[in-house]
Parts: C-alpha cells; structure tokens; sequence
C-alpha cells in the first residue's frame, strides 16, 4: 500500500457544513466539537506516527440525518499535519443502521524527498464510506475515488456493551485485528495486531492505545 492511500481516511468536512446548509435551516441544525488525544496515531491497523502521541479535534454540523464537519490531527510521521473534511446521512429503522459519507484528506505541510511543497489539492484524496449494521455487527467499505481510486478496505465488527471487535482488511491483503474496550464515554483502550501481511513489509508488533476525547460545550 502506497503512503498516500494509508492516508487516505482523513479529510472531509469543509464540504459538508455547506452542503448541510442547503437541506436544513441552520435553526433545526445541530453543532457538536471535541478534542482528543492518544499515545500514537493509530489507522487501521498501522501506527502511522511512529509512536508518536496524536492530538486531535473535530466540529459536526448536523440536521436531519445530515451531517458535515471537520477533523484535524497533528499528523504523522510521513505526511504531516492533516485536516479531513466529511458530509454524510444516516440513520436507523429498528436495530437496522446505515451511514454514507464521503472524507477528503488535506496535508497542508507535506513535502517531498526534496523538501518541496508536496500538498494534495482539495479533493485529490477522497474517499467514498458505506456502513451498515444490524444491532451489535456492522460492516463498513471503504473506497477510494480520484487519486485513490485503486485502494480500498473493509471492516466488520461487534460491540457488546462496553466491549469491541474488529477485523480489518486493506486492498493489498493486509488485515488486522482490534479488540476495544470503552471504560466510559471519553476514555477507551484498543488493542491492535497485523493477523496478516503478505509481504512483510509492515510493523507487526502489538499495539496498545489509550484514546481520551472530550466534548466541547457551545
């Protein structure tokens, strides 16, 4: 898997808050922010900040199973500081769940081996989210569009009660394993290990994250 399609999960929610004030009054919408921080920038399956801790914060704006934000991290080793942009609808019938989004990954600060601007433009690096679930499982695919049109990846998973299981697989065979355990609503600790990598060309070794969020009060 090439560095810029690990990356690929990152960047979509300028697009999304105006896309949201279209469909909704900004009266019936609702906004919701965090921060976060965590001992390594953990991706599906991979420490991409090579054990270095990870400081985040989001802002959603959402009306009527509509939603759009913005996310950004300091970044990691390879590309930088990021920010994403998402839009998406979602919602639920039952115990039924679904969930469409798009994410645009932006690395303002990316260069290359040369030291020179190596930026994406907005848009470059997007991808296409499905997720549907059916009370504790879910399955979400993943699928790059524009300059990652050729990766994808997969997940289904389990939660019971406080307790989570995932198996990820990326386009190249690469999959891992997490199990997650949510001690309350801000805290949370995953447990992740490669199960499978085809070519050897990646960090097997187990990986143990501890995850603080903490909600922003408008």
């Amino acid at each position: 898997m090439k560095m810029m399609n690990k990356k690929v999960l990152a960047s979509a929610v300028a697009a999304s808050a105006i896309a949201l004030s279209a469909v909704a009054p900004v009266a019936n919408a609702e906004v919701s922010a965090s921060v976060g921080a965590a001992n390594m920038y953990y991706w599906r399956g991979l420490d991409l900040g090579n054990g270095d801790p990870a400081i985040s914060g989001d802002i959603t704006l959402s009306a009527g199973g509509f939603y759009g934000g913005v996310w950004g991290s300091s970044g990691d080793a390879g590309l930088g500081q990021e920010y994403d942009l998402y839009v998406g609808f979602g919602g639920e019938a039952g115990s039924f769940t679904y969930d469409v989004s798009l994410w645009n990954y932006n690395y303002p600060s990316a260069t290359d081996d040369m030291g020179n601007d190596a930026s994406p433009d907005i848009g470059d690096l997007t991808e296409a989210v499905v997720s549907l679930g059916l009370g504790p499982v879910a399955v979400t695919y993943y699928h790059g569009l524009e300059d990652l049109d050729e990766y994808w990846y997969a997940t289904v998973g389990a939660t019971f009660d406080k307790f989570s299981v995932t198996y990820g697989l990326h386009e190249d065979d690469l999959a891992h394993v997490d199990l997650g355990y949510a001690f309350n609503d801000n805290l949370s600790f995953t447990l992740g290990q490669v199960v499978d990598d085809v070519d050897g060309s990646y960090d097997d070794d187990t990986k143990f994250i501890v995850s603080l969020s903490l909600p922003i009060e408008f």
